[in-house]
């Protein structure tokens, strides 16, 4: 095979592999387990979540990484606390626990970030999420 040969084959190649990666697998869904826990009920309070990804396209479900979604406290409809005193500290492991003084439930996310910027006061909006109940005694 001639170098222009092998250098055209390298250029199509690259083609099909691109067009392929940009096959639209997008992520659906995001479950958190456990879906509620007691931190009394786990060793020194710490609770490790998993959060799993259904996405359109197989593989499907997969365990989600740091690299795919972000952590934190907040309510229901997906909305990152901010700048507040956290209720629940979750490390971007999904390893969490009850912050200082809080006694109550809090709600823990995870998910991908919206395209929408940070509000001032650190609360952010979270896309496509799932969410999980935390009582702290």
């Amino acid at each position: 095979m001639t170098r222009s040969a092998l250098a055209g084959s390298l250029v199509v190649l690259t083609v099909l592999m691109t067009l392929g990666c940009g096959s639209g697998r997008q992520l659906q869904s995001v479950t958190l387990t456990p879906p509620t826990a007691d931190a009394k009920n786990f060793p020194n309070g710490q609770i490790p979540f998993v959060a799993t990804g259904t996405f359109s396209k197989p593989p499907s479900p997969v365990n989600l990484t740091s690299s795919d979604i972000v952590w934190c406290f907040g309510d229901a409809s997906g909305n990152c606390a901010g700048n507040i005193a956290p209720s629940v500290i979750i490390d971007q492991n999904g390893l969490a626990y009850c912050g200082p003084a809080f006694v109550g439930t809090a709600t823990v996310l995870a998910g991908t970030q919206s395209s929408m910027m940070v509000n001032p006061d650190g609360r952010s909006q979270l896309k496509v999420f799932g969410s999980a109940q935390v009582t702290c005694p």
